[in-house]
């Protein structure tokens, strides 16, 4: 066999990763026509089919599901290398593109990315925030190096991705000191009928309070839904509701918005992702954070 084309394999690469030759081509800025002569070339010397229809869509064979894990990690390593030496010329700053999930609280996205700006070497941090699904669509471009998110990649998703688990905290309820000496009596059961300011339905958390509401019996006044947890937590400083946070993040959520804790349950715990378009965590900025949210800001959660 004669040695392989690598700017083939980049191509049948980009569609394996991408779904489909017309996504590859917008990424690739070439022509669909461009791309499938390309993959035809590479089968023809690989004497074997990569690629078989499936309805509408391109689907991996067996041996094109070998060679996409190879190419994977060729390109990934020479994407990371890029990267690596771009960030360290002299006098440049490591930079590091972060996207935040619109669910998960500012403030605990502020805990957890922290580290990076206490580095010994200077990072140049760059924050993104949007739904999750915008996000791992730029991830899988390579446009961000990590996403911080409430819940894991789903599987069904058609995204190359792993889910690094920060930690995990329990739920405290919040309101402004007038409404709270009404509610922290007789905590949980004081919130039936209570004004609730809730996650919007898509949310991992709204579906987990839903179902501590019911196992405790408990029906509470929803008066609002956020997708924008910080946009709820304004709200309940101006006296619009009761909100959760996660209780790590506690004393910053009462410093912030002046409001005061009715009650906690450790039988809601809410976890926290990064997730990163490599199975090892090789970007030091990466590391330094995922580091110190397990050994520091989820420790005594």
């Amino acid at each position: 066999m004669s040695n392989l084309n690598f700017k083939h394999l980049r191509y049948f690469w980009a569609v394996a990763t991408h779904g489909s030759i017309a996504r590859a081509s917008e990424v690739l800025y070439l022509t669909p026509q461009t791309i499938s002569g390309q993959l035809r070339e590479l089968e023809q010397q690989l004497h074997t089919k990569l690629f078989q229809k499936s309805g509408r869509n391109l689907v991996l064979t067996d041996t094109g599901r070998v060679v996409f894990s190879y190419a994977d990690e060729m390109f990934r390593m020479g994407d990371e290398l890029q990267d690596v030496l771009a960030g360290r010329i002299s006098g440049a700053a490591l930079t590091l593109n972060v996207g935040v999930a619109m669910v998960v609280p500012k403030l605990l996205a502020y805990r957890v990315l922290e580290p990076v700006l206490q580095m010994d070497e200077p990072v140049r941090l760059v924050c993104q925030e949007a739904p999750l699904s915008d996000l791992l669509a730029d991830l899988s471009v390579h446009k961000l190096d990590l996403v911080l998110a409430d819940s894991p990649i789903s599987p069904a998703l058609n995204v190359r991705a792993y889910n690094h688990l920060l930690g995990e905290s329990g739920i405290s309820f919040f309101s402004t000191r007038a409404m709270a000496r009404k509610y922290t009596a007789e905590f949980p059961h004081s919130l039936n009928d209570a004004p609730m300011l809730m996650p919007t339905p898509s949310s991992a958390l709204r579906r987990m309070l839903e179902l501590w509401f019911e196992r405790q019996g408990i029906t509470p006044l929803i008066v609002a839904e956020f997708e924008d947890r910080a946009l709820m937590k304004a709200f309940g400083e101006a006296n619009a509701g009761i909100f959760t946070s996660p209780t790590t993040v506690e004393d910053d959520v009462v410093a912030k918005y002046g409001v005061r804790i009715i009650g906690r349950t450790e039988d809601i715990r809410e976890r926290f992702y990064a997730i990163s378009a490599e199975r090892r965590i090789k970007h030091p900025a990466v590391s330094a954070i995922t580091e110190a949210a397990r050994s520091e800001l989820f420790t005594s959660s």
